[in-house]
């Protein structure tokens, strides 16, 4: 329990970092650059997956060193599309459909995926003890 505990704290210190990189692109390709929230919340998102495998798999996740890394990165990369859409269809909905501003439901929504993408992780990529 304790071990589990511990690596949550770490995938809450890696997803704190990488949700500063999702939020602040988001409210930067919006805001300056003026993109759409839906596109610039997908980019945002994008860019901060590809961060988040590298620490993730560092920090966080004991994966077997003998697995084909390539199929591992597969697996994030289908696991993370599901967290976009995910995080998408919600944006969506409280944006559009709820009338929450896109930076307050951004906040939820990545709570949300935050707990999805924990789950399958841990269950999917790590190796069996």
């Amino acid at each position: 329990m304790k071990k589990l505990i511990e690596q949550i704290m770490k995938f809450g210190v890696v997803g704190f970092l990488c949700f500063g990189i999702d939020y602040g692109l988001m409210i930067f390709l919006t805001e300056i650059c003026g993109i759409s929230y839906l596109v610039s919340s997908g980019i945002s998102f994008s860019v901060s997956v590809m961060v988040n495998y590298i620490l993730s798999l560092k920090f966080v996740f004991e994966t077997d060193e003998n697995n084909n890394k390539v199929v591992e990165f597969f697996i994030f990369i289908i696991l993370s599309v599901i967290g976009l859409g995910i995080n998408q269809v919600l944006m969506w909905i409280c944006v559009d459909k709820m009338h929450v501003h896109y930076m307050i439901s951004k906040i939820g929504v990545t709570g949300v995926v935050m707990v999805y993408n924990f789950i399958t992780r841990k269950l999917i990529l790590e190796k069996s003890k």
